[in-house]
């Protein structure tokens, strides 16, 4: 090879391994670079986030059920069932960071009155217990008595009317935060029973003191009552998983001890979730017996009853009574928003005179579907349609069929 083609070759070796050195010297883009370019491009189509009157109005109905930020509320429960659709207010006003005092009343349609005062203590020993303590008055003009028995008729059909002012505390306290619950309370209450209102006939007219227990009675009662269960649900009036489990007794003492005797209430809730709680499947069931003093009796206006807004929706209120009663539920809950769900329901029960009558033959039956309104924690409102053989029937109700 030639001295000059030498030459040429380390000329272009020598441009080769500079431009080598150059490029190494060149610092490559960083990923932050390259990030905070992107922020930056981002930044020019920013604006703030524009509430919608939709969310707005959500946030207000949260605000007031479930933050406390709003002192009025609604107050939907009536005085008695069958009162028809109730409207009332209450007032919350808190004492401490949780403790509240409630003021509420409303007026029912056929003219069924509720006035109350509550005292709520939702935290107490470490979130272990909850106190409430409770003074109020309630005056029914037109409950339907129908006579006794699981195969009573709408054409027999009898009003009566009661005033009733009672005063109460009731605790509930969780040893183990979950799962084990225990619940007791005492109550100062009177039954003042009266004739009826309304077109049908006043209850006097057809029965007697003698055929009817506790016909034109005012009774004083000192009821007491204690429950020993299993609760893991997130709430009791609106929970999407978890059940309950539990045996309440209850004593009421007459004064006069004409009329005093205890009951025991056996109940069982389960709901299943499905699709991350989307769907739930709740079901329920209650038992309730009642056992007369001796030489006294259950008057007729305290006896477990069927029919109306809480259990068996497509019979008439107070359709079935008798000493011992039992219901079966089962719902398919569907969440629409957090604020309202839809179920399809179905409930079936009986009333029998003696305990050993009670098991799953001649269930009277409905089925239907309803809307509810709720916050996390609680029922507001409950819009149920109901079928039954016998009618159709509209429920309004302020909390959950269970």
């Amino acid at each position: 090879m030639s001295r000059s083609r030498v030459s040429q070759w380390c000329v272009v070796l020598t441009l080769v391994l500079g431009a080598t050195t150059v490029a190494a010297q060149t610092p490559a883009p960083t990923r932050r670079a390259e990030i905070e370019q992107e922020q930056a491009e981002k930044a020019k189509t920013l604006h703030p986030y524009i509430i919608s009157t939709g969310e707005r109005w959500m946030n207000k109905v949260e605000d007031i059920t479930v933050n406390g930020g709003l002192h009025w509320h609604p107050f939907f429960d009536s005085a008695y069932h069958g009162g028809g659709f109730a409207l009332g207010a209450g007032y919350m006003h808190h004492v401490s960071p949780y403790n509240l005092v409630d003021v509420r009343g409303n007026y029912s349609i056929r003219g069924y009155t509720r006035a109350e005062v509550e005292f709520k203590a939702p935290r107490m020993f470490q979130r272990r217990a909850t106190l409430s303590v409770l003074g109020g008055y309630r005056e029914a003009t037109q409950v339907a008595y129908y006579g006794a028995g699981n195969n009573t008729s709408t054409a027999a059909k009898t009003n009566y009317s009661f005033k009733r002012p009672y005063a109460s505390a009731l605790m509930t306290l969780w040893p183990m935060r979950k799962w084990l619950m225990l619940r007791g309370g005492l109550e100062l209450t009177q039954w003042d029973q009266n004739p009826g209102e309304g077109s049908s006939p006043s209850v006097e007219t057809v029965y007697t003191p003698e055929t009817l227990p506790g016909l034109g009675a005012k009774v004083n009662y000192f009821h007491s009552q204690g429950t020993i269960g299993f609760d893991w649900r997130d709430a009791r009036d609106y929970s999407r998983r978890g059940g309950f489990y539990g045996i309440t007794l209850h004593d009421y003492r007459d004064r006069d001890e004409l009329f005093g005797f205890q009951q025991v209430d056996y109940e069982a809730i389960e709901h299943f979730p499905i699709l991350r709680e989307s769907w739930v499947i709740s079901l329920h069931g209650l038992a309730q017996t009642t056992l007369s003093k001796s030489g006294q009796q259950v008057p007729f206006f305290m006896q477990p009853s069927l029919g109306g807004g809480d259990d068996l929706r497509g019979y008439t209120s107070w359709l079935y009574r008798d000493r011992h009663s039992l219901i079966l539920q089962a719902e398919w809950r569907i969440m629409v928003n957090r604020f309202m769900d839809t179920a399809v329901f179905y409930d079936a029960g009986k009333v029998a005179a003696r305990t050993s009558d009670i098991d799953v033959a001649s269930l009277k039956h409905d089925y239907g579907f309803g809307v509810r309104f709720h916050s996390p924690l609680a029922t507001h409102l409950r819009i149920d349609l109901a079928k039954s053989p016998q009618d159709l029937i509209l429920v309004f109700a302020g909390s959950a069929p269970f």
